[in-house]
């Protein structure tokens, strides 16, 4: 099914795509259990933004070559004289001696209790700058890296998967293990692995096994598992290997990337890796003599459009499920090089609309065709199936930019440590949306129906977040003056408590007037955002604002996984069986005046907004249909 791409009158798409034949790869991804049985996955997408080379005509297949891949950025953290110190560096945890100086590793180590960490130790990839140094001939590098990886291989015997970080970590290891082996044959110069190395083949041959046996599904971390394994029958010739892998890749790609460029992830900077992935993909299997088809080059066509489509005027993608912020690749020769210079190359898009099955809406004001790429407004919301894999309990919710800043921000990424934060960060407290304190559910939601105007867009979402729960919200996007009007509407058989939330970046101070309004600005700042509360089928209550508040967590963004700062949250409040919350988001000037009035046409409610001098009506219907009148 093509995607649901709505366009402004007149308008086509003109994306220019030149697929790419190599990229770098970025890191994979840890699986741990959540919730019992759903996996997950390490912040990879954010460790290291190698941008993929300038577009290459495709290479002439050759045999049984398969490239040592980077190694996420890891290693930068981990030079080599700090290998001979047996000292492993990850994140902003301190360098840890794991070790007894003479690449003797307690393997069991996690000082700082943290899931990632684990698995990275025991992934290896932090001995890539010493993998390096042995290919050009350092053999005292060589000697310790050749230690420390065959203290791993005699520690950690077949089968390790009862540990989850060597678990997790074996397609990491196993890619380590093959640049191992080609820093030994190019570092010695040798064409034949010698004796004294015949147990790296043994471990080889045992993590194919592994990976034969506990494929971890069609998502980027089986992706990653599949490549791993191409490059051991690739490394050993080994067809039998190659082509497992081959077949799961193939069948893989339909369920990673749907046909509209969506993937299955439900995380914008996990959709952008796949990008990356699926690319590394095309280039590996073409090197070692296999047919990547045409599937995974049409899907990630598409995905490229998907991103370009979600990238915000920042340049960065929306914080949507697992993903810290993130900017766009600018890669060269696609779409996403407009999008990703934020304008500067490339050719300018001229679809402003995406909407898209997998539970997506990316719109914008425009792509700088009258005012500069940065100060047009920017919004997302989310629909669609329920929560999975990086997916966050954020249906309904909107991020919004406006006048070349974040106006409303996503709750963020708090990482993989199974912690009360982390629940936080993927609850419905964490998001854009109405809440209801009582429900527990994570829901599919339905995109009721659209309308999409050459200055407003009016969309309708409805689900049911919990047993004999009803919401339904009702989002207008106006451009000029550019706003946001929300109107949130709960139900239930039962006394409810029912909160909308307004996440404001970090910086913002929040000033309440009265019961209706909320202003905030960051100090000294040219830019406002005003927060309206207008009474509809019910009257409005004190507004209340959270900052940094710990019992219960709320009122803070995650940028990065190990960057938390307390932020503000509006919050709009009704109790009972039945809520009715009509929100303004209103970014403007600092000594901007807006204000408002309200009136009835029948039982069609119209207000009139003064935006800086600009008079804007809007007709809100009792069924909830928002339009703009003038």
């Amino acid at each position: 099914m093509p995607a649901r791409h709505l366009r402004t009158s007149g308008t086509t798409l003109r994306l220019t795509i030149a697929l790419l034949a190599s990229v770098a790869v970025l890191g994979a991804v840890l699986m741990i259990p959540w919730g019992g049985s759903e996996p997950e996955a390490a912040p990879d997408p954010t460790m290291s933004h190698t941008p993929e080379p300038p577009t290459a005509p495709p290479a002439p297949v050759r045999q049984n070559v398969y490239t040592c891949p980077a190694y996420s950025g890891i290693d930068h953290a981990n030079p080599v004289a700090n290998l001979y110190k047996d000292t492993f560096t990850w994140g902003t945890t301190p360098p840890t001696k794991v070790g007894d100086g003479e690449g003797n590793i307690n393997w069991r180590m996690n000082p700082p209790n943290n899931p990632s960490w684990y698995m990275w130790l025991h992934s290896l990839r932090w001995l890539g700058q010493g993998i390096d140094a042995a290919a050009a001939g350092d053999k005292a590098a060589l000697q310790r890296v050749s230690a420390i990886t065959h203290d791993w291989v005699k520690d950690n015997p077949y089968s390790w998967k009862s540990d989850v970080g060597a678990y997790e970590s074996t397609m990491h290891r196993t890619n380590v293990l093959i640049c191992l082996r080609q820093a030994v044959l190019s570092g010695l110069h040798v064409a034949r692995l010698p004796l004294t190395y015949a147990w790296l083949d043994k471990a080889l041959l045992e993590h194919a096994w592994f990976l034969q046996k506990n494929y971890s599904g069609d998502w980027n971390h089986g992706t990653d598992e599949s490549l791993a394994l191409f490059g051991i029958g690739c490394t050993l010739q080994r067809d039998d290997l190659k082509k497992i892998a081959s077949d799961r890749l193939t069948s893989a790609i339909k369920t990673s990337i749907d046909t509209q460029g969506s993937t299955n992830e439900q995380s914008t900077a996990y959709a952008q890796f796949n990008y990356v992935l699926w690319g590394r993909a095309i280039d590996v299997l073409r090197k070692c003599g296999a047919d990547p088809g045409t599937t995974i080059t049409a899907r990630r066509r598409e995905l490229a459009k998907w991103l370009a489509l979600a990238t915000n005027s920042l340049g960065n993608l929306p914080q949507l499920g697992d993903s810290e912020v993130v900017r766009t690749t600018p890669v060269t020769g696609t779409v996403l090089e407009y999008a990703g210079t934020r304008g500067v190359r490339g050719i300018r898009p001229t679809q402003r609309i995406g909407i898209f099955d997998a539970g997506y809406i990316f719109g914008r004001t425009g792509w700088g065709e009258t005012r500069p790429f940065t100060q047009e407004s920017t919004y997302s919301i989310r629909f669609g199936p329920s929560q999975k894999l990086h997916g966050h309990n954020d249906h309904t919710s909107v991020t919004y930019t406006s006048r070349g800043r974040d106006i409303l921000v996503d709750g963020g990424h708090a990482g993989y440590k199974m912690d009360d934060w982390r629940f936080w960060a993927r609850s419905q407290f964490a998001h854009n949306e109405m809440t209801v304190k009582s429900a527990t559910g994570h829901p599919e939601t339905k995109l009721v129906r659209s309308s999409i105007q050459a200055t407003s867009e009016f969309y309708e979402l409805h689900d049911s977040p919990g047993a004999g729960i009803d919401r339904t919200r009702d989002v207008l996007v106006l451009k000029d003056p550019d706003l946001m009007v929300v109107l949130d509407r709960g139900s239930s058989a039962a006394e409810q408590e029912y909160s909308t939330l307004w996440h404001l970046p970090a910086d913002q101070k929040v000033v309440v007037s009265g019961k209706d309004r909320a202003v905030a600005a960051r100090p000294g700042d040219k830019v406002k955002t005003t927060l309206l509360q207008i009474p509809f089928q019910q009257q409005t209550t004190p507004i209340e604002v959270t900052t940094g508040q710990q019992d219960p967590i709320q009122g803070w963004h995650y940028r990065t996984i190990d960057k938390r700062l307390p932020s503000p949250v509006v919050k709009f409040n009704r109790s009972g069986r039945n809520a009715s919350i009509l929100s303004v988001i209103a970014p403007t000037r600092t000594n901007a005046t807006v204000s408002y009035t309200t009136s009835f046409q029948g039982s069609r409610m119209i207000v009139n907004l003064t935006v800086d001098g600009v008079t804007t009506v809007i007709g809100v219907a009792a069924d909830g249909t928002m339009q703009r009148i003038k």
